[in-house]
């Protein structure tokens, strides 16, 4: 099989949502010593955009994303070790810390939008679910990111979005850190009102957002 053959059907198989033929492609990409970078950038990103194309269209929905984005994920766990091993850096987008806030167990929506950033080519720090506002602080300025992506179920925690924009005020820490927010009761008038710098629907939408926040 060709470098292109190889690289087409890793495409084809993100698109299509074969996790074991995803992961198989990647080891095979590793025994042939293939550039890895351009693996991922011309095998694997084409399909989950293509994915996203589909979403857009709705020709695609909520089980065919969380599959394809599953296995961008499976791929990923078998190139970035050899990766660093080599020490090879993917062009990360950014650098996003996200999480449900303190309060709130749901994840599900969260790591949905957690995995298509990564898929996308974004670098996430995923903090899980019930996170304390201060971590999410304590992270971002620990690991340099870009971006706060807090995630909210319930109407009662929602409330904890527009708490971290006041503590990063208080903390002189306004402007440091995009903030983005999302989740079942958000919506952007909420995220106007508070003073995010973006608020995303699903998951799809926020990795255009989240391109559009930190490309400005």
């Amino acid at each position: 099989m060709t470098e292109q053959e190889l690289l087409s059907r890793m495409e084809k198989a993100i698109i299509e949502g074969n996790k074991d033929e995803a992961e198989a492609l990647a080891r095979e990409a590793v025994e042939k010593k293939l550039d890895l970078s351009e693996v991922v950038e011309k095998g694997y990103i084409p399909g989950i955009q293509k994915v996203g194309d589909l979403w857009e269209k709705g020709e695609y929905f909520l089980p065919e994303l969380i599959t394809s984005a599953e296995c961008m994920k499976a791929a990923m766990d078998v190139l970035q070790p050899e990766m660093e091993k080599a020490q090879i850096e993917t062009k990360s987008l950014g650098k996003i810390v996200i999480g449900t806030v303190e309060g709130d167990i749901h994840d599900i929506g969260k790591n949905l939008v957690s995995s298509m950033l990564s898929a996308n080519g974004f670098e996430v720090i995923d903090l899980g679910a019930d996170v304390k506002l201060e971590k999410f602080i304590e992270k971002a300025e620990e690991e340099k990111a870009d971006c706060i992506c807090l995630s909210a179920l319930l109407t009662t925690t929602m409330l904890g979005q527009k708490k971290l924009i006041e503590i990063l005020k208080e903390k002189n820490l306004s402007g440091q850190y995009k903030v983005m927010v999302g989740g079942a009761p958000v919506n952007q008038k909420w995220s106007d009102d508070i003073g995010a710098d973006g608020y995303a629907e699903n998951a799809m939408i926020a990795v255009q957002a989240m391109k559009n926040l930190l490309t400005k």
